[in-house]
């Protein structure tokens, strides 16, 4: 498919080749998450005023996942409770912690006039496959037990996350539809990674290697599973899932210049046929990573402004 940048994201494309950041495949993992959370102070917009955001630490059967409570000013409350979304960063599993994210949630609390709750889950290669699953499906249910004591409505709770992020949340949801885990309201995959077979045509196009390169995905995979029988696992691979159904209403988004872009839109139109409520949204001229570069890229803002709008139709 060609793929034809939008100006600002050529820009913004060329300013990060010509700074010679060295790839991530070529660094250790502390290397690499030391480059990411750099970036983010060039890339992030100035962040919306919040009513309150503090740390949270969430208990789990290895120990405790710290998390980041973020309360907008004006929540739209229902009996003194407001709707909530449980966000999962991306990162490859590897990168990404809740201060790499921290602009992109309090933008989400704001626009969605919600609560959100960052989880900083295990990354991979300390923690390998399952473990990032297993953190979010246990602190979306700790949440969802917890949620009148946070001030968030348990019939309104949604869940959502960027790249490893968007696979961590379309596995929650499934967890959930199958009896580990609450009933949820909606869930936001933002250039989801569904399915670590690769095998979608964007995984090979020259045009789709922007900053997410199809090397450093192989890195990111090596680094996350355990071996070759992981991918078939829908625990790893949502995709994998044969059945869609009974999952609740989606927002998928996918940018054009991005080795996730088929998988997202195959997994969207597979929940579609499945009968579950989707939104679609493609942003054909942005590359993979776009949505937390909001102080350079316009089109960042556009999609949280339509995510916020898409939660206010949960309820």
């Amino acid at each position: 498919m060609p793929v034809v940048l939008d100006p600002d994201a050529a820009a913004v494309y060329k300013a990060f080749q010509d700074a010679g950041r060295p790839a991530y495949e070529t660094l250790t993992a502390a290397e690499a998450r030391a480059y990411y959370l750099q970036a983010r102070l060039v890339t992030n917009p100035e962040p919306p005023e919040l009513a309150r955001v503090a740390p949270l630490s969430i208990p789990a059967p290895h120990g405790t996942i710290p998390a980041r409570i973020y309360v907008p000013k004006q929540p739209r409350l229902q009996n003194g409770l407001a709707p909530a979304l449980v966000f999962f960063h991306g990162g490859g599993w590897v990168i990404g912690d809740l201060d790499s994210h921290d602009v992109a949630c309090r933008q989400l609390a704001d626009a969605g006039a919600l609560i959100v709750i960052a989880i900083d889950y295990r990354l991979a290669p300390e923690h390998k496959f399952p473990a990032a699953a297993d953190d979010a499906v246990a602190a979306t249910k700790w949440i969802a037990a917890n949620a009148r004591e946070l001030d968030i409505d348990p019939a309104r709770l949604s869940i959502g996350g960027d790249s490893a992020g968007g696979n961590l949340a379309a596995v929650v949801a499934l967890a959930a539809r199958d009896g580990n885990g609450p009933k949820l309201a909606g869930q936001v995959l933002i250039y989801p990674a569904v399915d670590f077979a690769m095998t979608h045509g964007s995984h090979s196009e020259p045009e789709t290697s922007v900053l997410l390169t199809h090397s450093v995905i192989r890195w990111f995979r090596d680094h996350y599973l355990n071996g070759a029988a992981d991918i078939h696992d829908w625990r790893a691979s949502p995709a994998r899932a044969e059945n869609l159904a009974g999952l609740p209403p989606a927002y998928v988004l996918t940018a054009g210049a991005d080795p996730l872009r088929d998988e997202g839109d195959e997994y969207a139109a597979r929940l579609k046929q499945a009968g579950v409520p989707v939104t679609y949204k493609h942003f054909p001229g942005q590359f993979h990573g776009f949505f937390t570069m909001g102080k350079l890229l316009q089109q960042a803002n556009v999609a949280v402004s339509e995510i916020g709008a898409w939660l206010k139709t949960l309820g």
